[in-house]
């Protein structure tokens, strides 16, 4: 077994070398590539995905949100939340209902680039656009062991339906502190002011 340099150990192979160990050598060189897109998680495979969470036993953290622009507030929050379990879930709000939550001008980043930009976080396991004003139906679907909210929420001002099931289900709500000062709303203010 070797540790190195994937491209260099690929080039040093002779016309001597075994057809396996260049087998061996290219599954190797695969096994660090990264692909960010194949965390997004279409609607109709959900379930699907997350029976093979549930298979390989791992806890898995679900949260939702818009997720417009993404700052540090963002990046610590779901890095908390990934920290919950043994894999993070992050339902995404899609353009028609943050266009209805935030009002005119919303998104401003649309929902392909949104879901993008948050599977390319190392802490996000996986991301699905979901087609309700609320996260319901995603976490009927998805019926995660923890769900996380950040700290501009309380048991209280969750949308109490998804409470409800979520209580009812025996899942564990997190709600985690809030990330003073880093808010898209800020960060939109702060711009509009240059």
């Amino acid at each position: 077994m070797w540790f190195g340099s994937k491209t260099a150990r690929l080039s040093a192979f002779t016309p001597s070398d075994s057809v396996r160990d260049c087998q061996l050598a290219a599954a190797a060189a695969n096994i660090w590539r990264v692909d960010f897109r194949k965390k997004i998680i279409p609607w109709g495979k959900l379930a699907e995905w997350r029976e093979e969470r549930r298979g390989r036993k791992q806890r898995l953290v679900a949260t939702n949100g818009c997720f417009d622009i993404l700052h540090v507030g963002h990046a610590t929050y779901l890095e908390a939340a990934r920290n919950q379990g043994d894999a993070l879930l992050v339902g995404l709000t899609n353009d028609r209902w943050v266009r209805d939550i935030k009002g005119p001008g919303r998104p401003i980043n649309e929902e392909n680039d949104r879901a993008l930009m948050l599977a390319a976080l190392q802490s996000v396991d996986a991301v699905c656009i979901f087609p309700d004003k609320t996260a319901l139906n995603f976490l009927a679907r998805v019926k995660p062991d923890i769900y996380v909210k950040g700290g501009d929420y309380t048991l209280d001002t969750l949308v109490q339906e998804e409470r409800r099931l979520l209580e009812d289900a025996k899942v564990k709500i997190v709600i985690l502190p809030h990330v003073p000062g880093k808010s898209t709303t800020g960060l939109l203010e702060k711009i509009a002011r240059l």
